[in-house]
């Protein structure tokens, strides 16, 4: 019989379900969990970086609110947008005040930039030459300056993907930020940019034109024309002058009655007779602007034209040279032709209607009159006419004697000859129907001396024109 062997057999018998290989609430689980984040680098690492990630969040988030709150507190700011009038101003006021620290070349420089732009001006000298200058502003970013003590912070931001609807240009705006404390300097610097460049206007005519809805300086002030230099027929300037002066000092009486308070005028004539010329020195005495407005502008419609008639500059005229062309032809035959939508009735709203503006003068030219409707020129819309002719006998004797004397190539009573000479030739041929214009006759004075200006006078008389 053969040998029995004993195995000895381990039954291992598998957890059931929902039961742990390792309970956590028994000592030794605990013990495993305690070693495990204890022990383990990884983890203590991870914890630190989190809590340290916390404090700064915590901290900025904290020093964020408090920078806000102290510049609440503490500083003021303002924006200029270069749609108000101040903007230019401004701008203006910064480059000459810059100018003048290099000119005076102090040590410490009263504007800090680094961020410039170019501004070219063309200036004519009494030669007839001409030269460039340069003027250097503050371009887009941030500049600092220091303004009776204060320090200031200058912001030019430019929005590059926006345009102004009507005129094209970006939007820009200027931002000032100074402490609270020095708010009242605002005031004070606005009205020191504004009087310099009122001064830089004086003794000069600015022309202003239409850039969609809005009035812009055209060109580089002009010198303003001495309202004697144009001769017009005796009486007529004196009475439009004042015309005009009694109107600008009765602004309570048309308010005490109720009566829209403006004035239109209308000037009408042969062409070259002076009818601009004494807008623009009439203008000029009186220190006002002119507001040139091209009624076949193109796209110029009936909403811009009121629009632009009820906000022209203060003190300046609104100037419509050939009002009787405006209506004429309006049929567009090709894209390049005509495309202004101004209507004759809106027109005639624009001047007088219900919606059309107040504190304003009216000039409009004309060669031709007759062709005007009567409800443009009625009494409202054109409250005084007056014919501005080709030159008369004493008309040209005047302007002859204003060119011609007191010149050292002649003595005065040659003048006073040759003026009675040309004032006698005039007179004839106005009676025989002829006529000359005033600027036929300047233009005469300008290429001559006075005894060949009298000789090749005779050449310049035509048929009346009018």
């Amino acid at each position: 019989m053969p040998d029995t062997v004993t195995v000895p057999v381990t039954v291992v018998q598998p957890p059931t379900v929902g039961t742990s290989v390792l309970n956590a609430d028994s000592p030794s689980g605990a013990n495993f969990l305690e070693s495990f984040f204890h022990d383990n680098p990884y983890f203590q690492a991870g914890f630190g970086l989190m809590g340290l990630g916390v404090g700064l969040t915590v901290m900025r988030q904290g020093l964020v609110l408090g920078t806000t709150t102290l510049r609440r507190r503490m500083l003021v700011t303002l924006e200029i947008n270069n749609k108000d009038r101040a903007y230019e101003w401004f701008l203006e006021w910064m480059a000459n005040q810059a100018n003048s620290v290099a000119k005076t070349s102090r040590s410490a420089p009263w504007v800090r930039s680094h961020q410039l732009s170019v501004e070219t001006m063309i200036e004519q000298r009494k030669n007839g030459s001409s030269s460039a200058l340069f003027k250097l502003v503050a371009g887009p970013g941030t500049h600092y300056f220091k303004y009776q003590g204060a320090w200031m912070q200058v912001k030019r931001e430019r929005e590059t993907r926006s345009m102004q609807l009507m005129s094209g240009v970006p939007w820009e705006t200027v931002t000032l930020t100074t402490l609270s404390r020095d708010r009242s300097l605002f005031p004070r610097l606005l009205s020191e940019a504004r009087d310099l460049a009122m001064k830089g206007q004086e003794g000069k005519l600015v022309i202003h034109t239409a850039w969609g809805i809005e009035w812009k300086p055209f060109g580089q002030p002009r010198r303003k024309r001495p309202l004697q230099s144009v001769v017009l027929e005796p009486g007529v300037g004196e009475k439009i002058v004042q015309d005009v002066k009694a109107f600008l000092q009765r602004r309570q009486w048309y308010a005490d009655r109720g009566i829209p308070y403006r004035r239109g005028y209308l000037l009408h004539g042969p062409p070259g007779s002076g009818k601009t010329s004494f807008i623009q020195a009439l203008a000029g005495s009186l220190s006002y602007d002119i507001c040139l407005l091209n009624l076949s502008e193109r796209g110029l419609a009936d909403d811009k034209l009121n629009h632009l008639l009820s906000n022209a500059p203060e003190r300046s005229f609104v100037l419509i040279e050939d009002v009787d062309a405006a209506f004429n032809k309006r049929v567009q035959t090709t894209e390049d032709g005509y495309q202004s939508s101004v209507t004759f009735s809106g027109f005639l709203n624009a001047l007088d209607g219900v919606a059309s503006g107040e504190e304003r003068i009216i000039f409009m030219t004309t060669n031709h009159v007759e062709k005007l409707d009567s409800a443009l020129i009625r009494p409202g819309r054109v409250d005084v006419s007056e014919l501005i002719g080709d030159s008369t006998a004493v008309q040209a004797k005047t302007l002859f004697t204003r060119f011609y004397g007191g010149s050292d190539d002649l003595p005065e009573k040659e003048v006073q000859r040759l003026a009675n000479v040309l004032e006698e030739m005039v007179d004839a041929n106005r009676k025989s129907g002829k006529r000359v214009s005033m600027a036929a006759l300047q233009g005469l004075f300008i290429r001559n001396n006075a005894r060949d200006a009298v000789a090749g006078c005779s050449e310049l008389f035509s048929p009346e024109r009018i």
